[in-house]
């Protein structure tokens, strides 16, 4: 694996900043050590064996996979650590919106993948550079795990045409997948250890192979804002704020959850869920998963 990115008093150097403008992403960055991130790990599979079976609204997975921090504190509390704003800040600045957080989990030996994919193609906010990425590594991202891969340069193209293939064996809500050939020896592997993370532009290409290994890999996708950015096709967005202020007002601000899965934070997940469903879903020829009605049911 490569060397961390080295920080200056928990920040990135100008050097990085430029690596991240340049390349679209820069990795790895380390945040969290082995051993805290273990803990972090421990704790997000004690909730998966106490809550499987529970009786909520929706299936486990649907809340761990769209808005996790809403309705998890140990997410939030992740998703705004300040050892990871202090990052983050290095490229959106000193306000910083905290608009979603996503596990994204393969279990070994499965041959789940995320298409090769631009984000900002459904987020409904178009082209902005006020957003990034953070993706915070749980458990070893490797080849063999089926780390991400990124397409260096690629954020410098606009939003391009993408296919929604809905197939079963892809992770993300339609199966999306940009309609152009990517040649492997384009890709970087972005392999991180438990507690290192990557940032990327939301134009940059990426997806992500199978997991191979004898371990899961498990990786908190955590999308972060400047107030400027802006919901365009929702009537309305929701946002919780991480650091400094938001002078601009786009988003609806929600309060961090104090514990887990309560009643005001499930209803909550649902109002945003249905809400940002207009931007997720538009064009969709089918029903989405994640956030259409089908997600209504128990699977």
């Amino acid at each position: 694996m490569p060397a961390s990115v080295p920080l200056s008093n928990g920040q990135l150097t100008h050097q990085a900043v430029s690596d991240y403008w340049g390349n679209g992403f820069v990795f790895p960055i380390t945040v969290f050590s082995e051993a805290e991130t273990a803990r972090l790990r421990d704790e997000l599979e004690e909730i998966e064996d106490s809550w499987r079976e529970a009786d909520l609204p929706l299936p486990l997975n649907m809340y761990k996979r769209v808005n996790a921090h809403v309705v998890m504190p140990s997410v939030a509390r992740i998703a705004l650590d300040p050892r990871v704003l202090d990052v983050v800040q290095g490229v959106l600045g000193p306000d910083i919106l905290l608009w979603s957080a996503e596990l994204f989990i393969k279990e070994p030996r499965t041959t789940q993948v995320v298409g090769m994919h631009q984000d900002l193609t459904y987020w409904g906010m178009g082209e902005t550079p006020d957003q990034l990425t953070a993706w915070i590594a749980l458990s070893p991202a490797t080849v063999e795990s089926g780390c991400m891969d990124f397409v260096k340069g690629s954020h410098k193209n606009p939003i391009l045409p993408h296919n929604d293939t809905f197939s079963d064996n892809n992770l993300l809500s339609r199966g999306q997948e940009v309609a152009v050939d990517v040649a492997e020896e384009d890709k970087t592997h972005i392999e991180l250890r438990p507690g290192q993370m990557s940032l990327h532009h939301g134009l940059t290409i990426h997806g992500s192979g199978p997991n191979v290994s004898n371990d899961r890999r498990i990786g908190l996708a955590i999308r972060y804002l400047n107030p400027n950015a802006q919901q365009k096709i929702a009537d309305r967005d929701y946002a919780m704020l991480a650091r400094g202020s938001d002078k601009v007002g786009n988003f609806i601000q929600i309060p961090a959850p104090t514990e887990l899965f309560s009643a005001d934070a499930l209803n909550l997940h649902a109002q945003i869920r249905l809400d940002q469903a207009k931007a997720m879903a538009q064009g969709a020829s089918k029903n989405l998963q994640l956030y259409g009605s089908e997600a209504s049911a128990k699977a």
